[in-house]
């Protein structure tokens, strides 16, 4: 027999249609970037469908982007397409000013730096995906101030990555998702620096 429960115990709250809605939301978005199959987001959104508690989505949410218990957080989402691809030669790759940018970014240079600077660029959807593929250069992004950005995809073969912007998205913020992949050379995410009216 089950006692009763103690003042202060913990308890779980019972998921409302709407939190399932959301929950069927991020199947369905994963499955169209490729993040799961057809018969995968089938099989998950019958356990979503089903479920009354928000411990009961854990096992169909934890392996994607976003807290799987924040059923709000929808910020994570990118919409679905092709990237734009920048490719460089020794003069690098350079973005700055007023510039529109993609939610998805793929940049390919052999040799030569990479600078883009997102302060003053219009970012017209909550998420950017910025995929590297750099030989020897090194590359700088700079994020607005109140961004956050996830490097955990980027790997670095001989150089170094560092990211001073925190990790996780919050809703409101413009996120970015940094993967990929350099032999040599660092790549630094950071808010920009103004000196004397300029900016680096």
């Amino acid at each position: 027999m089950t006692g009763a429960r103690l003042p202060g115990e913990g308890r779980e709250i019972r998921i409302s249609d709407a939190d399932r809605e959301r929950a069927a939301t991020r199947l369905n978005r994963a499955m169209a970037e490729g993040r799961i199959s057809v018969e995968e987001l089938q099989e998950r959104l019958s356990v979503v469908y089903g479920a009354r508690f928000g411990s009961e989505l854990l096992p169909v949410l934890s392996d994607l982007p976003g807290d799987p218990l924040d059923l709000s957080a929808d910020v994570l989402a990118t919409p679905v397409g092709p990237p734009t691809v920048l490719r460089g030669g020794v003069g690098g790759v350079k973005r700055r000013g007023d510039w529109a940018v993609p939610a998805r970014l793929r940049v390919q240079t052999s040799l030569g730096p990479v600078l883009l600077d997102f302060c003053d660029a219009q970012l017209p959807m909550p998420v950017v995906e910025v995929e590297l593929e750099l030989g020897a250069g090194s590359a700088r992004l700079l994020v607005p101030e109140n961004a956050t950005a996830d490097v955990d995809g980027l790997v670095s073969q001989y150089g170094s990555v560092r990211s001073k912007m925190p990790s996780r998205a919050v809703h409101g913020r413009p996120h970015f998702r940094v993967y990929g992949r350099t032999a040599a050379g660092s790549v630094t995410v950071r808010t920009r620096y103004t000196f004397a009216g300029r900016h680096f």
